[in-house]
């Protein structure tokens, strides 16, 4: 497994506790992609320092720790900048033929991630044309050469360097790749438009919540569930019938906190299903710590594709794995205990999401009542009846 440390800033508006969980994300992002993280460090600053992230004490006390333990990978929590990248790299390899440290941000891992879960040759598309997005610009010294997809005699101008030589190299294969995923994505919007006049109802949520559990829980399906982020990335569509009304119901892509701007272009497609659906089944993770936070983080992404104004239902799931650490206000009048599921329904959680429905999808407990608050929902969209035609 590769070494790494992780680097988090804490600026004027972030506090202490929620940054430790902000980098306990990071090192289950790297954790995911296979890495084993040795430390974190932490500084407290108003802003990043423009050129290198941190300010130079805290570099030299970085690098002094990478030195002593070959540490393979720095990954920062934020987005570095071009230019940030390019100094890091010279901190960390001063010998500009070495790049035994790599240097990641952020969306860098979420890029790497998805590359390692992609399945599906339309997945592989959408994750390789975000990473070449994400690099395009960020050209470096590490990037000493790649395939180029042209050549010959005339194709090179004048004291072209080796980096402009990639450059355009990347900018043949994005448009490439845009091409081909244009063609994918009439073949499903044709899958869709072939489904028009049946219920469609999305799961959306942020990543690791067991969405891909609950997929297979309501849908009898096969889809590959883990304890880890972004377990799947392809859509998964089953038609379902519950009290004689027919459904199709499809498992999305999660969502993270800073999720990249070229990943959410790229999965155009995917997202689709969301943009589409009739109703949308927000699953929520209750025993996570910042389970409110990540239901802000999925309707926020939810508003920037188009989405936010779908009727939904909040399933509250992993309920047999919560604990009440006296974080208020989830006190329940002078209980302390594991609330039942009836004693969910009572919060102040039920109140200010409803329709909200309390379940363990592992243990399938609480389905039967999601179910029928679906179809429910599901009629009231379709006041004048759903047509079997399809």
């Amino acid at each position: 497994m590769e070494k790494a440390v992780l680097v988090g800033l804490i600026q004027n508006k972030t506090d202490e506790v929620r940054h430790v969980e902000y980098l306990e994300e990071l090192a289950f992002l790297v954790d995911t992609a296979g890495g084993q993280v040795l430390k974190k460090f932490v500084q407290r600053v108003p802003h990043p320092h423009p050129a290198t992230f941190v300010g130079a004490g805290k570099l030299e006390e970085i690098k002094s720790y990478v030195a002593r333990h070959a540490v393979d990978m720095v990954v920062f929590d934020d987005e570095l900048s071009p230019a940030q990248i390019k100094n890091l790299e010279l901190a960390f390899n001063p010998d500009r033929n070495s790049t035994s440290v790599k240097i990641l941000d952020r969306t860098t891992l979420i890029l790497d991630i998805f590359a390692s879960r992609a399945r599906t040759a339309h997945a592989k598309l959408q994750v390789e044309l975000a990473q070449l997005q994400y690099l395009l610009p960020r050209l470096t010294r590490m990037w000493t050469h790649l395939e180029r997809q042209k050549g010959g005699i005339g194709m090179r101008g004048p004291g072209e360097t080796q980096i402009e030589s990639d450059r355009r190299a990347i900018q043949n294969r994005i448009a490439l790749l845009r091409e081909k995923l244009k063609s994918v994505d009439r073949v499903m919007a044709t899958q869709r438009q072939s489904r028009r006049g049946l219920p469609r109802v999305a799961l959306v949520g942020y990543t690791n919540v067991g969405k891909s559990t609950l997929m297979n829980q309501l849908a009898k399906a096969q889809v590959f569930a883990e304890n880890k982020l972004f377990a799947t990335l392809d859509t998964t569509v089953r038609k379902l019938v519950w009290e004689g009304v027919p459904i199709l119901l499809s498992d999305t892509v999660g969502f993270i906190r800073k999720l990249p701007t070229p990943l959410v272009e790229s999965f155009k497609s995917t997202l689709d299903e969301v943009r589409e659906a009739d109703l949308l089944l927000h699953v929520v993770d209750i025993s996570h710590p910042s389970f409110q936070e990540q239901i802000q983080t999925v309707k926020k992404t939810l508003e920037e594709i188009g989405a936010g104004e779908k009727p939904v239902i909040m399933v509250f799931n992993k309920c047999d794995l919560y604990v009440n650490e006296d974080r208020e206000p989830w006190e329940l009048e002078g209980e302390f205990e594991k609330p039942s599921l009836q004693e969910f329904q009572r919060t102040f959680m039920a109140r200010e999401n409803s329709p909200a429905v309390f379940i363990s999808a592992l243990n399938r407990d609480n389905l039967d009542v999601l179910r029928k608050q679906i179809v429910r929902e599901i009629k009231k969209a379709f006041p004048k009846g759903i047509s079997f035609a399809r």
